[in-house]
């Protein structure tokens, strides 16, 4: 999934909704806080369009639960244009806040210009470890290593979130998908073999790490 617009106003929603799938993105919609966060939590997004003021958990808070597990870009459109609230935004992990009413080919080019800057790039690099998103391979110290398309996907989602702790459930759900037959266990299956492939010493990883009770990380971090 592309784009996830959050926003009570289902007029409006449908409108941009329309726009941006005339851009070519792939887009669903959620009307509340509490429904955005289920849906990102089973299927995630590359990027999230949050309104304010939402019935029930406002979108600030809705940004705050994203920004613990995921640094997907988040814009936040808002009639609310104080400084303050501009702030908070800002402040709670947003990576812009649009005023309403904004227009649309403005909000267009933003999209576009977090989609070229985050996601263009045809290569992911940490250290020795590279990954080739055109051809989806994965070299180590120049030298290739072999690995399924279950695995290069969940070490480019690792990757991409290098320093944050990632939910089990969300990994798979994303990795695999809600609709998947896979068990659950498999992505443990799947973080050993990775280690083995890419880890210097995969009883000591330092690449891909264990967050008990949470999930796993890429690298150091939260």
């Amino acid at each position: 999934m592309d784009i996830l617009v959050v926003e009570d106003n289902r007029e409006l929603s449908v409108l941009l909704c329309d726009f941006l799938r005339a851009e070519g993105y792939t887009v669903s919609s959620a009307d509340t806080g509490e429904k955005a966060l289920a849906y990102f939590d089973k299927y995630g997004a590359r990027l999230v369009i949050l309104d304010v003021n939402l019935p029930g958990m406002d979108g600030f808070a809705v940004c705050s639960e994203i920004r613990k597990n995921s640094n997907t870009p988040i814009i936040i459109v808002s009639a609310r244009v104080d400084k303050d609230d501009k702030l908070n935004g800002l402040i709670t992990g947003a990576d812009d806040y649009i005023e309403k009413p904004y227009d649309i080919d403005i909000l267009l080019a933003k999209i576009k210009g977090i989609f070229m800057r985050r996601y263009s790039l045809n290569k992911l690099t940490d250290g020795g470890v590279a990954l080739d998103i055109s051809t989806n391979t994965v070299t180590k110290n120049g030298k290739a290593v072999d690995v399924t398309l279950k695995e290069f996907e969940l070490l480019k989602l690792l990757m991409e979130n290098k320093g944050r702790t990632l939910d089990k459930n969300y990994i798979f759900n994303r990795v695999w998908g809600a609709d998947s037959f896979s068990e659950p266990q498999t992505l443990t299956v799947h973080i050993k073999w990775l280690r083995q492939k890419i880890e210097d010493d995969p009883r000591q990883p330092t690449r891909i790490l264990t967050v008990w009770g949470k999930g796993y990380r890429y690298g150091d971090g939260q």
